[in-house]
């Protein structure tokens, strides 16, 4: 594996060597922009692997994206080989529709420290809950950034990312009761402890997550991917995109429904991914909302 690889692959040409908050922002940003959060793999019919020399292969050398075991991986060797100090850490995600956090550790977030200051590193949640910035660690600090606004808290060793949302307008009438459009203000994104974790620790749920009826990844197709001004998300037939703060406090979110025979070129046009296989979309029950 080679870094110069990555940096080709997420479009980076800056500074390899100074170890700042300002190039571990710019490479957070251009990796988001660059490498899609999904989870095609499994519709069509392959398997999503947390070997690192597979991941590379699929996302820098065949251009693919991954979820966030595989796409946060990435990022962890990328920063460690540049020389960060980087930590990775084991997340539980709120699920709204039973107002809890998941009972699995089944997300996989960084931690990276900058003369003596900590921030979390997240590339691949996806969609408009996706950090465009590090977080600086520290509880109760409303860190505002263009897809809204991000909090931190403690309570007794256990933090909590969530996120403050605007407003949506949706031009297309027939979907403004769409249960894909998230419905609250604040939003509650998932939690965390501070114990170091390797990509050992998260094999089980990564084929869980992969074969189980009750995973929203088993039932539903998900590609999502950053641009300057917004978010593109796809699920199952349904393609929106998010424009953040298009006018004073309001995304403005667009629909449109695919036909299966649309979806290969939408991949490719929009999301820069051309599959070996067919893909099945799928679109469950199961609540996910962009």
């Amino acid at each position: 594996m080679d870094i110069e690889e990555y940096f080709e692959r997420i479009g980076y040409k800056n500074s390899r060597n100074k170890l700042d908050l300002e190039t571990l922002t710019d490479i957070l940003q251009h990796q988001i922009r660059a490498v899609p959060f999904e989870n095609l793999n499994i519709h069509c019919g392959d398997s999503m692997e947390l070997d690192l020399e597979t991941i590379f292969d699929q996302v820098v050398r065949r251009k693919r994206g991954g979820w966030c075991l595989q796409v946060n991986h990435l990022l962890y060797w990328a920063l460690t080989t540049m020389g960060f100090q980087t930590t990775m850490f084991g997340g539980y995600v709120y699920i709204t529709p039973v107002n809890k956090y998941s009972h699995g550790m089944v997300h996989l977030l960084l931690q990276v420290t900058i003369s003596g200051k900590n921030y979390i590193v997240d590339a691949a949640y996806g969609f408009s809950y996706q950090m465009w910035q590090p977080l600086e660690l520290i509880a109760g600090k409303d860190q505002s950034q263009v897809p809204g606004i991000f909090r931190l808290t403690e309570e007794k060793d256990i933090w909590y990312l969530d996120q403050i949302r605007r407003e949506q307008h949706i031009p297309n009438q027939e979907f403004l009761n769409s249960n894909l459009l998230e419905k609250n203000k604040y939003r509650k994104i998932y939690s965390f402890t501070l114990e170091p974790r390797t990509i050992e620790d998260f094999e089980s749920i990564n084929t869980y997550l992969q074969t189980s009826p009750a995973s929203v990844f088993t039932s539903t197709s998900l590609c999502s991917l950053q641009t300057l001004e917004g978010v593109h998300c796809l699920v199952g037939l349904t393609l929106t995109y998010r424009r953040f703060n298009y006018k004073d406090n309001v995304d403005l979110v667009e629909f449109k429904t695919l036909n299966e025979e649309e979806i290969a070129g939408v991949l490719k046009i929009i999301f820069n991914i051309s599959l070996e296989g067919k893909v099945v979309p799928k679109h469950g029950d199961q609540s996910f909302t962009i």
